[in-house]
């Protein structure tokens, strides 16, 4: 059985967890998530053209991503990859360039496999309640929710 969506808010943790189950394997799953050609295929809302300026899939390698909206606004966001364990789990850093330093959180995705699906748990870590509360005013979850529908229609493509 396929689950909804979760986006769960923990401001005594702060913590914001996204739980998602894709009908492909974790091997495609995790093929599709750290390939930098299918980046722009999904990450990022619809409306918004996304490059992938820097990619380097390996621990202590840094990302930059950058997406330009329908007005020609541009913004991008970076980090640097902590742990990988393929085909299970990404730990990184994240920033959004606007903002400026002393805004990062840690974000770790998860991979499960559950019998031929995968469970995809993404978990944002923040500093401070005001960047949580911040990044929760943004629209996040309806973000998130636009990547991951994209992610499923890219995954139904590749099956």
């Amino acid at each position: 059985m396929i689950t909804a969506p979760t986006f769960t808010v923990n401001r005594e943790a702060k913590e914001i967890t996204m739980e998602r189950v894709f009908d492909a394997s974790r091997d495609l799953v995790w093929k599709l998530w750290t390939d930098p050609k299918m980046i722009p295929r999904w990450w990022g809302p619809r409306n918004n053209q996304t490059t992938v300026d820097k990619m380097d899939f390996r621990v202590g390698g840094e990302w930059r991503f950058i997406q330009i909206d329908p007005e020609g606004n541009e913004y991008a966001f970076h980090g640097v990859y902590r742990e990988i364990v393929p085909p299970h789990k990404i730990s990184e850093t994240f920033n959004f360039e606007p903002i400026g330093p002393g805004h990062e959180l840690i974000e770790v995705v998860m991979f499960e496999d559950i019998g031929g699906k995968t469970k995809m748990i993404s978990k944002a870590i923040y500093n401070s309640i005001e960047d949580l509360e911040g990044m929760v005013r943004s629209g996040m979850e309806e973000g998130s929710n636009e990547s991951m529908e994209r992610f499923e229609e890219l995954l139904k493509e590749s099956v």
